[in-house]
């Protein structure tokens, strides 16, 4: 597989290791080792470089928008502006763990041990309306994302000591911290054009279209109902080694719908081009409809080597009755995974019983021991059980009744103080057990209702409130909740965003992704020791620790993974099949290296 190879490439480089850095500019940088691909490579491994140019894809996507700045808390804007309109610094092969090459940038040199990073940028290289790229408008951006962005940039951005210019196109950040992420991180901040906020709040939600350097720009659209990304044809980067059989199509649409059901019903009636299905059995029984049966759509299976990432049921803990991991415990033992799993998708997808799951930094069963026993020790007083002695998820037979499980669940409840009383669950105050589950629009209410069954013979009363998109996002991001539905991705090289999932910052800090509210020095312990890591073993036992930390934790009610995407779309819509990227259908492949032929 790939990725074997890449990881093994990446071990043997450890003497080259992510301190060691380069001797000079160098067209890559990769997290450990060196670069895949040779300065001179004619393209990525996974596109197809004589790919056709031309025609039209149509996407579906639920909720709507009516922001054109994606950058900023306020507002919601189009996913598309991100991924076609702004460009960065460095370009992510999604062939390797973690490994950019030069893009805005033609190079990047960092110190002996990655205490600076040095960028120099491209001439040719110049916004939609024909301005050419300036030091000082990435600086501009750089300062603006931090002082005013989302909270995410300002993280990165605090480590950073001193910023110089270096001749005409050079510039230097310089840090105060290790971190050897923090090159990479900088390589891949979008670049704006300072000019697009002159006389303007940058903090300012407006539907004013961005003037950026990317291959497409904004073209038609309707706030909320549709927007199109048209081909800049006089796009600068367009003959980059880098770019070439990417963007290939001429015109990238968006239309937004009410629910996921309205969407794969515009699927059918052809009104869109693409769509993701969730669901095994439907997968493999439900697609006989006209448009397949005449070979208009067609299905793709598309595997991938990626991290599962974690989804499930969230608990916000800054609600006292998710406070005792005791009562966590017992709502994860109610939930009947393996009953639920087989009801809506035949039982055919493993769980999510790591982070990590599905690659070598996932969690190993039994005690901790060796490096991430080493790393755990100093926080074994702090831990909850399970860290360090070994922590797996509760399993049942199957059957609907669940009923060891749910005595594990009453105990559980009981040693936190909860007892039954003429059937309904209340502690030493007489005080209820209710808390109520926030979905957005009612998407899952399936998963949910069958996890309610459950808690309801446990005496627990719980509600579902389906919130609008832009209700759910200010709650959510306002931690104004009992339980979501969240998912937390993860890439094969994971950084600086696990401070944003799981810092103790975001106990209180609004925007950040720690949504269930834990504040663990362990945890933040790990992450650290992950972004200081020297070597890729040091790094790999850092985040099998810090697994073992979220999963003990029992923040969250952990769902299913799959392990390929099922994709159907239009048989004109096709991808390189024989070259597949390590990550799979993920971001950089559809549509960035699919083409339209008749």
């Amino acid at each position: 597989m790939r990725y074997l190879s890449h990881l093994a490439a990446a071990i043997c480089a450890v003497g080259l290791s992510a301190g060691s850095g380069f001797a000079e500019p160098s067209h890559g940088i990769a997290m450990y080792g060196a670069p895949a691909l040779p300065q001179d490579f004619v393209s990525l491994p996974y596109v197809n470089p004589d790919a056709p140019k031309g025609g039209t894809i149509v996407f579906g996507e639920r909720g709507g928008f009516d922001a054109m700045n994606p950058y900023i808390l306020k507002g919601r804007s189009p996913y598309g502006l991100r991924a076609h309109v702004f460009e960065t610094l460095m370009g992510r092969s999604w062939d390797e763990p973690f490994t950019l090459y030069g893009l805005l940038a033609e190079s990047v040199e960092v110190g002996p041990n990655r205490e600076w990073v040095e960028f120099h940028l491209r001439p040719e290289a110049a916004f939609s309306d024909g301005t050419p790229l300036s030091v000082d408008d990435v600086i501009w951006s750089f300062e603006t994302l931090a002082e005013k962005g989302i909270p995410r940039y300002a993280n990165a951005w605090s480590k950073v000591e001193t910023t110089e210019k270096v001749g005409e196109r050079g510039l230097r950040f310089t840090f105060n911290t290790q971190d050897n992420e923090l090159p990479l991180i900088l390589g891949l901040r979008p670049i704006l054009n300072p000019r697009d906020w002159e006389g303007r709040v940058f903090e300012d939600s407006t539907l004013d279209v961005p003037t950026a350097t990317g291959p497409y720009v904004v073209g038609d659209f309707e706030a909320g109902r549709f927007v199109e990304f048209v081909k800049n044809p006089d796009y600068w980067g367009k003959d980059l080694a880098f770019n070439r059989g990417r963007h290939n199509l001429d015109t990238i649409r968006y239309e937004y719908f009410a629910d996921g059901a309205v969407i794969e019903e515009a699927f059918r009636a052809g009104e869109i081009s693409t769509f993701r299905e969730g669901n095994p059995t439907r997968w493999a029984e439900a697609y006989d409809f006209p448009a397949i049966t005449r070979g208009e759509i067609v299905q793709s299976v598309i595997p991938h080597q990626r991290p599962s990432g974690m989804e499930g049921f969230v608990f916000n803990t800054r609600r006292p009755q998710f406070k005792d991991w005791r009562v966590r415990d017992a709502l994860l033992h109610a939930f009947n995974f393996e009953f639920v799993n087989q009801t809506l998708n035949g039982g055919v997808y493993p769980r999510r019983a790591s982070y990590f799951a599905n690659s070598p930094m996932a969690m190993s069963d039994g005690p901790a021991a060796g490096g991430v026993l080493a790393l755990l020790e100093p926080y074994k007083d702090t831990l909850l059980p399970g860290a360090v002695d070994g922590y797996s998820l509760p399993a049942s037979n199957g059957q609907q009744r669940n009923r060891t499980n749910l005595r594990t669940a009453r105990d559980q409840l009981a040693a936190a103080g909860w007892t039954v009383q003429d059937g309904v669950l209340k502690d030493a105050d007489d005080n209820p057990f209710t808390f109520s589950i926030m979905l957005r629009g009612g998407a899952l209410e399936d998963r949910a209702n069958l996890w309610i069954d459950a808690l309801t013979r446990l005496g627990i009363t719980v509600e579902i409130e389906n919130a609008d998109d832009a209700q759910y996002t200010a709650r959510r991001s306002a931690y104004d909740f009992d339980v979501i539905v969240h998912s937390w991705t993860a890439s094969l090289s994971p950084g600086n965003e696990q401070k944003l999932y799981w810092g103790s910052d975001g106990v209180d800090k609004p925007g950040t992704r720690n949504y269930m509210g834990m504040a663990s020095p362990a945890a933040d312990a790990m992450i650290e020791a992950m972004l200081t890591a020297q070597d890729q073993e040091t790094f790999t036992d850092a985040a099998k620790a810090l697994d073992r930390v979220l999963m003990s934790g029992r923040y969250f009610v952990p769902f299913w993974y799959a392990q390929e995407s099922l994709l159907a779309h239009t048989a004109s819509l096709k991808y390189p099949k024989n070259s597949l990227p390590l990550y799979g259908d993920w971001i950089g492949f559809l549509p960035d290296v699919w083409w339209s032929e008749p």
